[in-house]
């Protein structure tokens, strides 16, 4: 396979970075194929929802893969915290926390049946909270760094992505477990409740049921804490 990040392609604004990865996959791209912009209009995470960053704050990137794993969640969580330090952890199935907050979410989609999948992250690198939607300065935080340093970090992150990927599931998922945010904390989903155990062999979320037994969660919506399921 190919090195990430080579061919690449820079926007200076775009709707979204896996818009245009996934075009690009349709249409061949190689595996590796890197598209970064300086900001979008339309980023999407999980569920319809947007990912706002100031221009030139954040990373903003989305890789075509065609060395396709079924844990490739799992895979990017990693490589995310290891690039945002020892500090963070893995909000299943796609956040990335820094003192409980947010600092980089994860998209991956896919058509199998063509040999493809992307890849989308957002990481706030270098932005001012402040700066970001008044509904998300109590949850978003972010590195800290400075504009300058978007790249560095981008290289950091590609080189991180390319060690997780080449992990086995076993030492993937030791990796993963031990940046889990959710485990021993009270989880709840749309249907019921309980206390995060961890991830099985297949990714999925393993939660405590209060009257005993367990329960294993494909990616869906699970909240920390509390508070209204979501619908």
């Amino acid at each position: 396979m190919t090195a990430l990040g080579l061919p690449r392609v820079h926007l200076r604004e775009t709707t979204s970075t896996n818009d245009v990865a996934r075009s690009l996959a349709s249409a061949g791209a190689p595996h590796g194929t890197l598209v970064t912009a300086g900001a979008q209009s339309s980023g999407r995470g999980r569920q319809g929802r947007t990912w706002s960053a100031p221009p030139g704050r954040a990373l903003l990137l989305s890789l075509v893969l065609r060395d396709l794993s079924p844990m490739l969640p799992l895979v990017a969580a990693v490589a995310v915290t290891r690039t945002c330090g020892d500090d963070a952890q893995i909000k299943w199935p796609n956040d990335v926390l820094l003192d409980g907050r947010k600092v980089s979410g994860i998209l991956a989609e896919g058509r199998p049946q063509e040999g493809w999948a992307v890849l989308g992250i957002g990481l706030n690198v270098a932005i001012r909270v402040e700066d970001l939607p008044p509904e998300l300065h109590a949850t978003a935080t972010t590195l800290g760094r400075e504009p300058h340093e978007l790249e560095p970090t981008l290289q950091t992150l590609l080189g991180e992505l390319d060690r997780a990927l080449a992990l086995d599931t076993s030492a993937l998922l030791d990796a993963w477990r031990a940046r889990d945010a959710l485990r021993g904390k009270p989880v709840r989903w749309t249907g019921g409740e309980g206390v995060g155990a961890g991830v099985d062999g297949e990714g999925r979320l393993v939660v405590e049921l209060p009257g005993g037994g367990q329960t294993a969660l494909d990616a869906g919506e699970v909240h920390l804490g509390t508070g209204p399921a979501a619908a």
